[in-house]
């Protein structure tokens, strides 16, 4: 068994280190641009065609400060004549992307240094109607700058990044960039005006409305050229006039900088850009990626956290490993003495005729175990897909699509592993146990998850999800999810799982038990190690998700994912036995809570991690983090549940399993019943009377 996890955990080390280093895209074609004149020459030559209009495509907006992302339409930016929006699957609409074209669409392999692209014009007269619209404009924008919303721009379904010096001699690429920066009364810079001297005047907001763009592209042998990256550098820069655009240089220029006094002023605020081509031969279309993810740290600490993971399993094999020498010597002793002697046993072997009791609220526990299961396999097909390249950054929204449809197609495994286990505790309501699995958790998250978006959509933000996607995800549920659910359940209720030992007609009575041996510390302990192993790839996830950072480390996460799965099944048979030791046979919920309290140790880092790494403003914002948090925590508590609870299903199953059937038999019934077996098969066979007062010894002895 060492052997094999071993053997199991350097696979997953070498997987680890491939996908880490190597990132490819399968999904994505690359795109052929060259110049206007190479265009035309191929369409005379019939060749293959070329593109050399480039355009580019803008996403919402967000930041960190806050949860609620906003369209690009919501700010007064300069807008495309001829909007147009590419189509976009699940993943994208439930994550709130929404992505338009863009008034900036540029000619390959053309230079452009300071091109008009738009000048919008407050002006502080007029009627009221007017002015109130040009004050809320300005302030909407000027909050977004304190707020510190970013742009995502795309050229050729890649971020036009944004790359500055963190560190001497290390810089850091973001694929988004602030719509501005601004000052406070006391004069300390935010954000993006610490990157530039220009920016230090107190009490002032600075709009970045030029963008210097530089596009690096791979030639080819036919005069065609690849795209590897997009870089930009923003710059806040004022115009003499609304109708010129005259660039210095990014030393030489003043910043366009705005004050809450000039909302009752006339205010012009012209947009540019400027573009620039050079070739980067050295650097590969399959790999354009790299720049962006080589720019983010953390390698080494992943590693260290993996290795500190290693650390926790060989303890806790160690343990497990002494566990069951003690085990095989106490089950070959049992079995070479006799019944008398036998009934005389304490510890955990006297428990053989209550520990497959069935427990109290055994259909909420095969509720949580089928839905458990159903989320367990797939998270593991998702991140085996993800290893593989097909759920990359670049394939967009690609990961919440395939979660999404892979969770409703394994409504199968739910129904059958949830209707099996109701049907092994002896369960009747089975119509009650179906229907509660495919609607109970399901329900319970899809309805914070509505009250969630009751919130964006009160906020107008972009991340909420429309009415049409709400009922496709409601029909998914209904129509495909639930009736996979029904037909798993068909084939569940067919054969329940058989135990190697019956059960006492009579409960046994539970010794008074010690502090160690009580349900809670045993739970608090249980969920410890579990998530040492995991706490760090935690903090990177959350970064993710909350930081809007890309991430795509699924070789890391998919070997802490099986160190997660050993360490709660390790540590839930350890606490088990324990307790089983102590006579105590009430394990069926104490497994599934034991494992499954990881998720609350989960829960407690969101809150530190909101406390000490956000700056998250407003009560909406607050809301929609806690909101989704409870989302995650549930789904995890039933993957860490679920794991340790069949670990130990299977070891309780497989030490009782090991008994002799004979030794069994302990109750005054069970005696009866026995003699009334064996008189039949003696009588057949001897001439063996069988009396009614014979003892165990005897009985044994036949």
């Amino acid at each position: 068994m060492t052997r094999k996890i071993s053997i199991l955990l350097v696979c997953c080390f070498i997987l680890a280190t491939h996908v880490v280093e190597a990132f490819y895209f399968p999904l994505h074609a690359p795109v052929s641009f060259c110049t206007p004149a190479v265009q035309k020459y191929h369409e005379a030559e019939h060749r293959s065609l070329c593109k050399s209009d480039i355009n580019m495509f803008v996403n919402r907006l967000d930041s960190v400060e806050t949860v609620i992302p906003y369209d690009y339409d919501r700010y007064d930016f300069c807008q495309s004549q001829q909007e147009y929006s590419p189509s976009e699957n699940l993943g994208q609409v439930v994550f709130g992307e929404r992505i338009t074209s863009s008034p900036y669409n540029f000619t390959f392999g053309k230079n452009n240094t300071c091109k008009k692209v738009c000048t919008k014009s407050y002006k502080a007269g007029g009627e009221e109607a007017e002015k109130a619209e040009m004050k809320h404009k300005l302030n909407f924008l000027l909050r977004g700058i304190q707020l510190n919303y970013q742009h995502h721009w795309i050229i050729d379904n890649m971020p036009v990044s944004w790359c500055y010096e963190v560190l001497i001699g290390s810089r850091y690429c973001s694929p988004g960039f602030p719509i501005g920066c601004y000052v406070d009364k006391d004069g300390n810079r935010k954000d993006a005006c610490v990157i530039d001297a220009h920016y230090e005047r107190a009490q002032h907001y600075y709009v970045f409305n030029h963008i210097n763009i530089t596009i690096f592209y791979q030639p080819l042998i036919d005069d065609t050229n690849l795209l590897v990256s997009a870089k930009l550098e923003p710059l806040s820069m004022k115009h003499k006039t609304p109708d010129e655009c005259v660039f210095l240089n990014s030393l030489n220029y003043e910043p366009m900088s705005l004050q809450k006094s000039d909302l009752n002023k006339d205010l012009d605020i012209t947009y540019s850009y400027s573009v620039h081509f050079i070739p980067s031969p050295n650097v590969y279309w399959a790999s354009r990626w790299d720049y962006i993810l080589d720019s983010m740290p953390h390698t080494n600490i992943q590693w260290f956290s993996i290795l500190n993971s290693l650390v926790v399993i060989l303890f806790l094999s160690g343990m497990l490993l002494i566990l069951l020498r003690k085990l095989y010597k106490d089950i070959s002793r049992y079995n070479q003495q006799d019944l008398e002697k036998a009934q005389e046993e304490s510890g955990w072997r006297v428990v053989h005729g209550d520990v497959f009791r069935p427990p109290k609220g055994g259909m909420l526990l095969s509720i949580f175990l089928g839905t458990g299961a159903q989320i367990i396999i797939t998270s593991f097909l998702t991140l085996g897909l993800a290893c593989l390249g097909l759920l990359s950054p670049a394939n967009r929204g690609s990961l919440m699509t395939c979660v999404m449809v892979l969770y409703v197609l394994l409504g199968f495994i739910a129904g059958y592993v949830s209707s099996r286990i109701y049907k092994t505790f002896g369960g009747e309501r089975w119509k009650s146990n179906v229907l509660s699995t495919s609607f109970l958790i399901p329900g319970i998250i899809f309805g914070i998850f509505f009250i969630l978006n009751l919130i964006l959509w009160y906020e107008h933000s972009s991340a909420a999800i429309p009415f049409s996607t709400l009922v496709a995800i409601l029909a998914l549920w209904f129509f495909v999810s639930t009736p996979l659910v029904l037909i798993g359940a068909y084939f569940g209720l067919k054969r329940p799982i058989e135990f190697p030992l019956p059960t006492n007609e009579i409960p046994r009575h539970i010794p008074k038990r010690s502090c160690c041996t009580r349900p809670l510390p045993g739970i608090i302990m249980g969920g410890i190690l579990p998530f040492g192993c995991i706490f760090v790839q935690l903090f990177f996830i959350l970064n993710g998700i909350w930081s809007h950072q890309v991430y795509y480390m699924f070789g890391f996460l998919s070997l802490v994912a099986i160190i997660l799965v050993i360490t709660c099944s390790e540590a839930t048979i350890i606490l088990c036995y324990f307790h089983l030791r102590a006579e105590n046979y009430h394990w069926w919920w104490r497994s599934f809570v034991t494992s499954g309290f990881t998720a609350i140790y989960f829960f407690i880092y969101c809150i530190h991690y909101f406390a000490s790494k956000l700056t998250m403003h407003g009560w909406a914002s607050t809301v929609l983090y806690f909101g989704y948090t409870i989302i995650m925590v549930i789904l995890f508590f039933l993957f860490c549940g679920t794991m340790g609870f069949f670990a130990c299903f299977l070891f309780v199953t497989k030490i009782y399993g090991s008994l002799n059937q004979i030794k069994s038999i302990s109750s005054p019934q069970e005696i009866d019943m026995f003699k009334s077996d064996l008189k039949e098969e003696t009588s057949e066979k001897t001439d063996i009377s069988i009396s009614e007062d014979m003892t165990k010894k005897e009985l044994d002895i036949l």
